[in-house]
């Protein structure tokens, strides 16, 4: 991790008076999301030669308007790490290298504290459709989970989902595996379900706009480069390996669901660019 820092330091000072561009921010509530996704891309630029410095955007967007501002070439940001779909790639240009390498497609339960073992019995998809969920009204988790006979209250913004789930209106939140434990310090009183794991194929990418593909070749370029010299691997379970090891994957539910969104350009037969459950188990 040290290392890989230094990297991301050394590129900043080479490129002092480079241009700069700007990686969209997330929610107010910090996940790690933003440390990392921006640590990536900078190690990206930097293995790609680049002439670009990386910065996160000083002001938060929910995710349709980043979106809606990448589509319209404002300027205002030039990359964002979102999960993808189908309607997502022909808005904009995809950089078809999975940013967490398939772990925004897990998803452990967020409930109340003291609900935690309100899920003990449900052993698959049946039994999940009598759990009343909330996901975000623009997520392609929405489409995903319907396509599978799920019905979950779509949500405009991502705070309203935990105050949703406080007031007891709703019963879960699913939230990827990188995700769910920095809300639980920020909720106390929210819990991670400890019997089940969701699991659909899903993809994260960086995104541009299509007016500037020589961008997205720098970024694809460099992820190459760094998935090739394993830096890449180092960095994702620098950040991620010990929650991951905390979340006791090997001894929860497994419930797949199909996902109906997901490109067919996703490059699902590159083995190397996706974790699977035995990865993790023997790290």
């Amino acid at each position: 991790m040290r290392r890989l820092l230094l990297l991301v330091l050394v590129f900043a000072l080479r490129t002092a008076h480079a241009d700069t561009i700007y990686y969209s921010s997330p929610p107010a509530l910090e996940d790690g999301r933003s440390d990392f996704g921006l640590t990536l891309l900078q190690l990206a630029l930097a293995r790609a030669g680049s002439t670009h410095r990386a910065e996160l955007s000083p002001v938060f967007r929910q995710q349709n308007r980043a979106i809606a501002e990448l589509v319209g070439n404002t300027g205002t940001i030039q990359v964002l790490g979102t999960m993808t779909s189908i309607e997502r790639e022909e808005q904009l240009l995809p950089v078809r290298i999975p940013i967490s390498k398939g772990l925004i497609g897990w998803r452990i339960l967020l409930v109340n504290d003291h609900q935690r073992d309100a899920l003990r019995d449900v052993r698959d998809l049946a039994g999940l459709r009598h759990v009343h969920m909330a996901v975000g009204e623009h997520w392609p988790d929405l489409d995903i989970m319907r396509s599978n006979g799920l019905a979950p209250d779509p949500v405009a913004s991502y705070g309203r989902l935990f105050s949703m789930l406080k007031a007891h209106r709703i019963d879960a939140v699913p939230r990827s595996v990188m995700e769910i434990w920095s809300e639980l310090k920020e909720f106390p009183e929210l819990a991670a379900e400890p019997y089940l794991l969701l699991r659909y194929p899903a993809a994260d990418y960086f995104f541009v706009s299509r007016a500037n593909p020589e961008l997205a070749e720098e970024i694809r370029r460099g992820l190459e480069i760094a998935q090739a010299d394993g830096s890449f691997d180092r960095l994702l379970l620098a950040y991620y390996g010990k929650l991951l090891a905390g979340a006791n994957l090997a001894q929860r539910r497994v419930i797949e669901l199909s996902n109906p969104t997901l490109p067919p350009l996703t490059p699902i037969a590159r083995k190397e660019l996706w974790l699977t459950l035995d990865d993790l188990l023997k790290r």
